[in-house]
């Protein structure tokens, strides 16, 4: 009997071996398709950049890590980086706060959510000219935020040419994008369990101690999809910059985004290429440590 019983325990291990295989290799037939796309356009790509970067700009031959010193040496390249590093460190924080607490006030309006979550998602849908546009209309030396102060005797500031701009590039940046954010946010928040908070209430426990205990426990691996998604749109800011500065625009918006496409307006692939391995990455390991922190492992 205890032959019977273990050659059937074999054979029920066999068996569930045998699907996981055949699970993996229909997984990997469907990823196949993107696997090929993102090796041409991406990996092998990049593969090119890394080994552009240690040649020299023009003609062949190895020139070991000049481009990664003149890169660093590159004081418009430590403006970049400073203002960039700035802008990352005030406004991400803001956002992704500013959009979890509208997504826990969302949370309580049971009705109307659906309106409210079609008047945040506006901004996105909003072509950046038309949103550089507007912002030129509220913010230019002869806007219209410099003519309500004018009448009450206080004189503006030409805002997109001094170091408001930063400010202003800011709140573009928080205002197009805090819907989405809000959004993923309010999707982790459907996907706790209701009888976590249900079980809190019974104990005792407030609001304030169901969100710290419950919601952000629960929230770990949407924040981190969320960080994620909140660094890259806040390279896509360049767009704005771009628009309202043009290729070198006041120093306190100066971007890393700038400085590449100075560099290869003026074919200076050889710093291009370098920079852009750097801040791969730095941005890698940036990810990494967010979801070391964030994402819980498993046991």
């Amino acid at each position: 009997m205890k032959k019977n019983h273990l050659s059937m325990d074999v054979t029920a291990e066999e068996g569930r071996k045998k699907r996981k295989n055949k699970r993996f290799r229909t997984e990997l037939l469907f990823l196949v398709p993107s696997l090929i796309g993102v090796a041409i356009f991406y990996f092998i790509p990049f593969c090119d950049v890394v080994s552009r970067s240690f040649r020299p700009e023009f003609g062949e031959g190895f020139a070991g890590i000049e481009n990664y010193k003149a890169v660093i040496e590159n004081k418009a390249f430590r403006i970049a980086v400073q203002n960039t590093l700035k802008f990352v460190a005030i406004y991400i924080p803001v956002l992704l706060i500013f959009s979890l607490f509208l997504a826990v006030m969302l949370d309580f309006l049971r009705g109307k959510q659906g309106i409210y979550k079609k008047v945040f998602l506006l901004p996105m849908a909003i072509p950046v000219a038309s949103l550089v546009l507007i912002w030129k209309v509220f913010f230019d030396r002869y806007g219209l935020i410099n003519r309500i102060l004018a009448i009450f005797g206080v004189v503006g500031s030409d805002y997109f040419h001094t170091g408001l701009a930063f400010l202003v590039l800011g709140i573009t940046y928080l205002w197009r994008n805090f819907g989405y954010d809000m959004l993923l946010w309010k999707t982790g928040i459907d996907a706790i369990d209701e009888e976590l908070y249900q079980a809190a209430a019974l104990d005792g426990a407030g609001f304030f101690k169901q969100f710290r205990y419950i919601t952000l426990p629960q929230l770990k691996d949407m924040g981190f999809v969320i960080v994620v998604i909140s660094v890259i749109n806040s390279f896509k800011v360049f767009r704005e910059a771009y628009l309202i500065g043009g290729d070198y625009p006041n120093q306190s918006i100066y971007m890393l985004q700038h400085l590449f496409n100075n560099w290869f307006v003026r074919l200076e692939l050889g710093k291009l290429t370098a920079a852009a391995v750097m801040l791969a990455l730095v941005v890698f390991l940036f990810i990494a440590s967010v979801e070391r922190i964030l994402v819980p492992k498993e046991i």
